[in-house]
């Protein structure tokens, strides 16, 4: 059997460049060789492409930084380029050996500039198929308040909000008296909890927006929910499901914050969780409605807190591509409906495959 030319694309210019190389390393680990003559692609914080053996020599030279938040600075992850910027265009920005035409990519990038559409769009121009959405379902779920504004379209239950744009004045009062405390503060446009705070006084909440600010051009003020966190893992096209529900229960942090997401015994994931049927049903009918209403395809994982003061489950986030280490959540959810990782792969690998023969 031939084997296919997929690309894998990680690394990116945004926040979450190491927690992208760790989820490149785990897919990479896990592909089926025999199906697959897998050809890494490392984007630099810098923005330039280091193709083949580079990008091998890139995700090396990081080993000891993956998965760590701001671990490589800027000049670090440049060190393999040799194109100076002053010299680099349009035709220039990629270096290495690309020896056969990719079939299919395999993007593993989070956050802006690879989770956010642009990196899609780039390849839809250049005639490229890939695995997981299209360029406007991501960019939606990258927009935290438009993603909650067509949530709640679709009739799923969304906590109350406030956005703010840079350089606006606002109020820190009246955001309190609208809000209360404590509140959630986040950036609009970025995952793996960068940039999120929990105020719980005046203070924290201008510090938190500060904080936030420093991540992108706007910012979401949440109402605090007190209760349990869950995510839903939805996978396929057409006729997406919903695998196992899973509960996050963070151990080090009062939220699910970045520490608790990735140090080691930072939180518990109970997949399947331990709640009603009739919850389980209603929680897994919000997590596929919002999949389709978004416009997802391949996978995605949905993020809902339960609130104990309503009894009800509130849409948080969805992740476009979600962290694909063998230990992330979706891996773990799709484990237990009897996939291992590699046939996790090749049944998303498959469903971009058919796209690409229609």
């Amino acid at each position: 059997m031939k084997r296919i030319n997929l690309a894998v694309i990680f690394g990116g210019r945004s926040g979450e460049h190491e927690v992208s190389l760790s989820s490149a390393r785990g897919v990479m680990k896990n592909l089926d060789k025999e199906k697959y003559n897998v050809i890494p692609i490392a984007i630099t914080k810098g923005g330039n492409w280091l193709i083949g053996e580079k990008a091998g020599a890139y995700m090396k030279m990081n080993e000891d930084k993956i998965g760590k938040e701001g671990a490589i600075s800027l000049d670090e992850s440049q060190k393999l380029v040799s194109i100076k910027d002053t010299d680099r265009n349009f035709f220039n920005y990629a270096e290495g050996e690309l020896k056969e035409k990719i079939a299919l990519v395999f993007p593993i990038l989070h956050g802006p500039y690879g989770e956010d559409g642009r990196l899609q769009g780039m390849l839809d121009m250049l005639g490229v198929p890939y695995v997981f959405s299209g360029v406007l379902a991501h960019a939606i779920g990258m927009n935290k308040p438009k993603a909650k504004i067509i949530a709640a379209k679709s009739g799923v239950p969304v906590a109350k909000d406030l956005v703010l744009a840079k350089g606006e004045k606002y109020n820190p009062d009246e955001i309190i008296e609208k809000l209360s405390l404590p509140l959630m503060v986040k950036p609009s446009e970025l995952g793996s909890s960068v940039g999120i705070s929990l105020a719980k006084i005046k203070e924290e909440l201008k510090e938190g927006i500060e904080d936030a600010f420093s991540h992108g051009d706007e910012v979401i003020l949440e109402q605090y929910i007190k209760g349990r966190e869950f995510t839903v893992t939805v996978m396929g096209n057409g006729n997406p499901k919903a695998l196992a529900i899973t509960e996050i229960i963070p151990l080090i942090s009062e939220f699910y914050d970045y520490k608790a997401k990735y140090e080691e015994g930072g939180s518990k994931h109970v997949c399947p969780a331990e709640i009603p049927k009739e919850d389980e049903e209603k929680l897994k009918s919000y997590a596929v409605a919002t999949f389709k209403s978004i416009g997802c395809r391949d996978l995605a994982r949905i993020d809902f807190l339960w609130s104990e003061k309503t009894n009800e489950y509130y849409f948080t986030d969805i992740n476009t591509i979600p962290g694909m280490t063998p230990t992330s959540l979706a891996p773990e959810a799709a484990a237990l409906a009897g996939m291992n990782f590699t046939e996790f792969l090749d049944k998303l690998i498959e469903g971009a495959m058919k796209r690409v023969r229609k």
